[in-house]
């Protein structure tokens, strides 16, 4: 593990405390253009999203009827009752995505996918970089205004499912993440440049409880007129 990585790890509180928990649930409140363009209505009532932390599994409810949720792995999606008796299933989900375009639309079943997939990584950063399968390499360091943040390349093995193969994730003076930049390959593969803020402490980890994705141009610029996805997020709790 590089010296970088372990300052970051240690920043947002530590691999040691991480390991101590199997599970993280947090409320959310999702916007932005993006849904719109799916064909996706979306409110903002909040949501109860959980994460597995040491293998990819997610869920998120309600999901489309108040007694609906998610259930997320990799090779995996379904749309169950509280009870667990599968509404709607579909194996092998990122095959459904062939040929999409940014403005294809989504069925219930492919923004489940993209939900869970998005918020598995982005609730287990920075801790994923430290599982097996994942390099994790420093690359040059992004100005933004008077800062400098130190940037990493991550490249996810083939059994992680998520926006693209690589991403960069660049970090403040205090290796805390402030930006991460990827491509949706499952919706044409257009460039996002998501910025991280406003910091909370839960049971001794830092979490952003801010994300806002915008579209971003040849230049690595995010183009601020084009919110893509705005996720806010509260109520931290890891058991």
């Amino acid at each position: 593990m590089s010296d970088l990585l372990q300052k970051i790890l240690d920043a947002h509180g530590g691999l040691e405390r991480w390991d101590r928990f199997t599970t993280l649930n947090a409320n959310i409140v999702s916007g932005g253009e993006l849904w719109g363009i799916k064909g996706v209505v979306q409110d903002t009532m909040p949501r109860e999203m959980t994460v597995s932390l040491h293998q990819q599994q997610a869920s998120v409810t309600p999901f489309g009827n108040p007694d609906w949720r998610t259930a997320f792995r990799a090779d995996y999606i379904a749309i169950e009752t509280s009870q667990g008796e599968i509404v709607r299933e579909r194996p092998n989900p990122r095959e459904a995505f062939a040929g999409h375009g940014m403005d294809t639309p989504w069925d219930p079943l492919h923004r489940a996918y993209f939900s869970g997939y998005a918020m598995w990584t982005y609730l287990t950063t920075p801790f994923f970089m430290a599982m097996p399968g994942f390099n994790v390499s420093e690359i040059e360091p992004w100005h933004e205004g008077q800062e400098i943040w130190r940037g990493l390349r991550v490249e996810f093995p083939e059994h992680i499912a998520s926006h693209s193969r690589f991403q960069d994730f660049y970090f403040g003076d205090d290796f805390l993440l402030r930006r991460h930049d990827y491509h949706v390959d499952i919706a044409g593969g257009f460039a996002a440049a998501q910025y991280v803020s406003d910091y909370v402490e839960a049971q001794g980890l830092r979490f952003p409880t801010r994300r806002r994705a915008y579209l971003r141009d040849e230049n690595l610029q995010p183009l601020r007129e084009r919110l893509m996805v705005s996720i806010d997020l509260s109520d931290f709790r890891l058991s």
